[in-house]
C-alpha cells in the first residue's frame, strides 16, 4: 500500500472516530443517563485540549525541550498566563501575550551571541 493511501485511510479513520464520538451525545435518547464520572471527566476536556495546543509551542524548539531565558515564547506565555490568572479578560491576555512576545523577541535579538 502506498504512503498516500495509508495517509488517506488514517485520515478517514480519525474523521470517523471523531464523528462517532461527537454524534454519540446527540444521537442517544434523552432517557439514557450520562454517568456522573463521565460528566466530571468531560469538564476537563477543553482545558486539556488547549494545553495540548499551546504547551508544545511554548516549550519546544526544533522538537527539543527549550526552557531558557532566551525562549521568548515561554516568557511571553508566562506573562499571558499571569494576566489571565489576575484579570480573567481574554482580550487583555491576548494583548499582553502578543506585546510580551514582541518585546522579548526584540530583547533576545539584541543580545550578543
Amino acid at each position: 500500500m502506498s504512503s498516500g493511501a495509508t495517509l488517506w485511510i488514517a485520515l478517514a479513520g480519525m474523521a470517523l472516530v471523531t464523528y462517532l464520538l461527537r454524534a454519540s451525545f446527540l444521537l442517544l435518547p434523552p432517557e439514557v443517563p450520562t454517568p456522573a464520572a463521565l460528566r466530571r471527566i468531560l469538564r476537563f476536556v477543553p482545558a486539556s485540549v488547549l494545553t495540548a495546543i499551546w504547551a508544545p509551542e511554548l516549550l519546544l524548539r526544533n522538537e527539543v525541550l527549550f526552557v531558557s531565558l532566551e525562549n521568548e515564547r515561554l516568557l511571553a506565555g508566562l506573562v499571558a498566563i499571569a494576566v489571565a490568572w489576575r484579570w480573567r479578560i481574554t482580550s487583555a491576555t491576548i494583548a499582553a501575550g502578543l506585546a510580551a512576545l514582541h518585546l522579548f523577541a526584540a530583547l533576545t535579538a539584541s543580545l550578543p551571541a
